[in-house]
């Protein structure tokens, strides 16, 4: 029963009386999730902040960012996304899903309003320290409160639960891409390129719609069940009904496993999106398909929005799939045919088959967005819910270092095929067979993953209110 002298705040006001829909909650998380999906637009800012002297982002100006400079800033927000999200883990466990969305808002939004200042000062260190160090740390913890949360509400369905709230961040650069544009261009009269203000602007915006979240959560009693809800192993040995802490789960050799299963899924993911818009255009030019039938830039952007879109979806269709399949099994789909996926797409751009090397490089990042979604549930099943918010934390870790790890290897494997001589597929061919061979990794250590010993479970009953003292 919550305490009415207590902060709105506290877990304890945020607890749902009897009777409370549990549906109610998905919206709250997926608000969360939308605002901070805003992360996977960073790119539409890549010319603009790089001409704020010159105003040409054709022709800089020698004292204009350059593009590694400018990539730096969502390399960091990235690692502090898995350092935040580890950091932090315990402590959204034991304060609760309203606090730590609402630090999660005042970081996101912040973060713009530094790095605007940054902007406007033409100061990259600023930059980095507002979108990247502040806006990343938002980013982590809005990443996992609600996660933690739902997975609570929806034992039945944990797949379901945590796709509904994942596939918004996957589809939040559907809304932030044209957001930004529009506002880059309304104040293009008023700043250089119109960052500053768009910035400015973003960052009010989506720390008042991340509000929606933050006041309309709530969490379930600790000994709340659904109704008629009973422990299912059928499709897996490993879901256990017993407890283990974080500070535990990370001693397990599942953890580990299951870290280089995230790592594998997100380097290889990387491959897909960090090449997209040159690697259609260079595979498929007019050089190569005939004058006038090349991929232009127009649809070049039009296919990264369409590896957007089946992001989004696959964040769903997969992680509700893997409450039917299992989640080991959903893994080994991922990686199993995902192997063969990324080896044929070099064989699809040497031949110009254009519509099944972009049904191929769809199929991909959908699984690449399945295998963030599907994460959560498969922690559950093996750690059980009491600090799964904790574990999923730190488990992010894996992402912060694909975000580095991804780039370096996609970068270093083309720029060197490009320097032997070789053009379209041929330059990324050896970017897409490391990239398969990173998943038959995963795939391994995704098939060694069993059920936690028990000598990690927790002794005694635990409540998950007392998860992180």
């Amino acid at each position: 029963m919550a305490d009415n002298s207590s902060s709105l705040l506290d877990r304890s006001r945020t607890v749902a009386g009897p009777g409370y829909n549990r549906w109610l909650v998905p919206p709250a998380a997926l608000a969360i999730h939308l605002a901070i999906g805003q992360a996977y637009a960073f790119s539409v800012f890549n010319k603009p902040l790089g001409a704020l002297i010159s105003g040409d982002p054709a022709k800089p100006a020698p004292d204009d960012w350059t593009p590694l400079q400018i990539g730096i800033t969502f390399s960091i927000a990235i690692v502090l996304l898995g350092l935040s999200a580890a950091i932090f883990g315990k402590w959204l466990e034991r304060v609760g899903p309203r606090k730590a969305m609402l630090a999660s808002s005042l970081c996101f939004g912040g973060g713009f309003l530094i790095a605007s200042l940054g902007v406007h000062l033409h100061n990259i260190w600023l930059l980095y320290f507002g979108y990247g160090v502040v806006g990343g740390i938002g980013l982590g913890i809005g990443y996992i409160s609600p996660v933690s949360t739902l997975i609570k509400w929806f034992p039945d369905r944990k797949g379901v639960a945590t796709g509904m709230a994942i596939m918004g961040f996957g589809g939040g650069a559907m809304i932030g891409s044209p957001l930004a544009n529009n506002l880059m261009t309304h104040f293009k009269g008023s700043a250089p390129m119109g960052v500053a203000p768009t910035f400015i602007v973003m960052g009010i915006i989506y720390l008042i719609f991340m509000q929606f979240g933050v006041w309309t959560i709530r969490v379930p009693a600790d000994d709340w069940k659904p109704a008629g809800y009973v422990p299912s192993t059928e499709h897996n040995d490993m879901i256990t009904t017993a407890n283990v802490s974080a500070d535990n789960a990370i001693k397990t050799p599942q953890f580990w496993m299951l870290w280089v299963v995230l790592l594998c899924n997100v380097t290889a993911g990387i491959g897909v999106l960090e090449t997209a818009s040159p690697l259609i255009q260079e595979t498929f030019s007019d050089t190569a398909m005939g004058a006038g039938k090349g991929v232009t830039a127009a649809a070049a952007a039009g296919f990264v929005g369409l590896l957007s879109l089946f992001n989004l979806l696959g964040r769903f269709f997969w992680s509700s799939a893997s409450d039917k399949l299992g989640r080991k099994v959903a893994y080994a789909i991922y990686f199993g045919l995902g192997t063969i996926m990324y080896a044929l797409i070099p064989t699809l751009g040497h031949n110009l088959q254009l519509t099944l090397f972009v049904a191929v490089a769809c199929v991909i990042i959908s699984m690449y967005g399945g295998g963030f979604a599907t994460a959560p549930a498969y922690l559950s099943d093996l750690f059980g819910k009491y600090q799964v918010g904790a574990i999923h934390g730190r488990l992010l870790t894996a992402w912060s270092t694909a975000g580095v790890l991804g780039p370096l290897i996609v970068h270093y494997l083309s720029d060197s095929r490009k320097a032997e001589g070789f053009s379209g597929a041929a330059a990324y061919q050896t970017v897409f067979y490391t990239m398969a061979s990173l998943l038959v990794v995963g795939f391994i250590s995704n098939i060694l993953v069993h059920a936690v010993n028990e000598r990690y479970y927790e002794k005694g009953p635990v409540t998950v209110e007392a998860g992180a003292h």
